[in-house]
């Protein structure tokens, strides 16, 4: 959510930011109403003042004027009467007007709510400006030493190489005939050594984040209040993406949603809190089941493990305070995290920076980390996959914009209670997302006969067991 303020003092910057996302809003639609807004409330304040002054003055008022009136006879009478009654009829008059002024309030807030929380966060200039993911831009590439970008995979390993789908029917990693009979499309079943490097890569990538690099492991909720999707920014826009379970039609309270990523449990932990400065940053890290409708996506990704509706992710949230350079750095040791993670496992990726119109509403900057997938991509003469980079990573820089949402500050200074409070800033990052994190592991740690290494880090978490197959 932006601050009003900011867009009062500098609407173009918000409206050419909403154009470069290729969101639609009227944002000069909300300044009009936010303009009347203010307008009725400094008439509403005036008629409370007066209002109050009326009340002081009411009571000496008409005891001077009764005090007249035992005296008064004939048209004077009736004239100090039908003063005081115009006397005691002010406040009720003035009460009246001060409500009608609550009702048109009223009735612009949702209108003025409705367009200010559509409203994107602006990219940051160093952004570069495109309309859609064709526009992003590689930063850089890594990859083991035993791995040579420009050729192919039978150049590089003598062998052509089977997709993870191949690979997950020979070895029986994962079961997709009695996952669609359970659960419909995108669905599956993970089955031994495939269910067990699932968890090993889940359980790896948790260990790392604590015991590496010091964050606070966190068990969030995964089906959670509308409110906590409308305050990370998932909602409105992304309403369609996400399942929702339907309690009031059955007599519950309210609606719920299943998330589609720790991010929201994390980030929802603090909201409307006062945070200590000391405290920050609080760096978290959860692993938890998430759920995407993915509607509206199709093609080649229907097929395996790459776009399904349930999965499990490890994600990490750095909040902290209200400095853009801070948030710089945590975005940059954020993925540097994540680097560190795919080199240990051997897996040759690359660094994307997003252009505005891939950013999504909320970010300001995003960096997508893509792992190589050999069984991806176009088919070359013999019918052989190509390969291709897939994305398995997204690192956010949010600065305040979920945080104002979510009514999340801190205090400077530990002031104990006194002094102005700050919106919090925010980042989120993948860890790892898995099965999806497994296309890279099965296929580029394959061998020729069909079975696979399994990366040195995840053995101790399979019992020591070096290979599947």
């Amino acid at each position: 959510m932006i601050d009003l303020k900011s867009l009062r003092e500098n609407p173009e910057h918000f409206i050419n930011g909403a154009k470069q996302k290729g969101v639609d809003v009227d944002i000069p639609k909300l300044i009009e109403l936010d303009a009347r807004k203010r307008a009725l409330k400094s008439e509403q304040e005036s008629l409370k003042a007066e209002q109050n002054k009326l009340a002081k003055e009411t009571g000496p008022k008409i005891g001077q004027l009764m005090g007249k009136l035992k005296s008064a006879s004939g048209e004077e009478k009736a004239a100090i009467e039908a003063e005081v009654e115009a006397i005691k009829s002010a406040p009720a008059a003035l009460k009246a007007k001060i409500q009608s002024f609550d009702e048109e309030i009223n009735a612009i807030d949702p209108q003025i709510t409705e367009i200010h929380l559509r409203i994107p966060q602006p990219a940051d200039a160093d952004v570069p400006v495109g309309a859609s993911s064709d526009d992003n831009i590689e930063l850089s590439t890594w990859a083991p030493d035993w791995w040579d970008a420009s050729k192919s995979f039978e150049q590089n390993k003598g062998f052509k190489p089977r997709t993870h789908i191949e690979l997950c029917a020979m070895h029986k990693l994962v079961d997709f005939p009695r996952g669609v009979k359970i659960a419909g499309s995108r669905s599956y079943v993970l089955t031994g050594d495939g269910m067990r490097l699932h968890q090993a890569i889940l359980r790896y990538a948790l260990d790392t984040m604590v015991e590496k690099n010091g964050f606070t492991a966190m068990s969030v909720p995964v089906l959670v209040r509308e409110e906590a999707m409308i305050g990370t920014a998932f909602f409105p826009g992304g309403k369609d993406q996400a399942y929702e379970v339907n309690e009031t039609n059955r007599g519950g309270g309210q609606d719920m949603y299943l998330t589609g990523t720790g991010e929201v449990g994390l980030m929802g932990v603090h909201q409307d809190e006062i945070l200590d400065e000391a405290e920050l940053p609080k760096k978290y890290v959860t692993v938890s089941t998430c759920f995407r409708r993915e509607a509206g996506a199709a093609g080649k990704d229907t097929a395996g493990l790459y776009r399904i509706h349930q999965f499990d992710k490890v994600e990490q949230v750095v909040i902290d305070v209200a400095d853009e350079a801070k948030s710089r750095q945590h975005h940059k040791d954020m993925m540097g995290f994540v680097q560190d993670l795919l080199q240990s496992l051997e897996l040759p990726h690359r660094l994307l920076q997003c252009c505005t119109g891939d950013l999504g509403t909320k970010n300001a900057d995003m960096i997508d980390i893509e792992c190589w997938m050999p069984g991806r991509g176009d088919e070359d003469e013999n019918g052989s996959p190509t390969g291709e980079y897939g994305e398995t990573h997204s690192a956010s820089r949010l600065y305040d914009y979920q945080c104002r949402r979510l009514n999340m500050r801190y205090r400077a200074g530990g002031d104990q209670g006194k002094g102005a409070t700050t919106i919090c800033h925010s980042l989120n990052n993948t860890v790892a997302a898995s099965p999806r994190i497994l296309i890279p592991i099965l296929e580029m740690h394959q061998n020729a006969d069909g079975s696979i290494n399994i990366p040195t880090p995840l053995r101790k978490y399979m019992g020591g067991q070096e290979k599947i197959g």
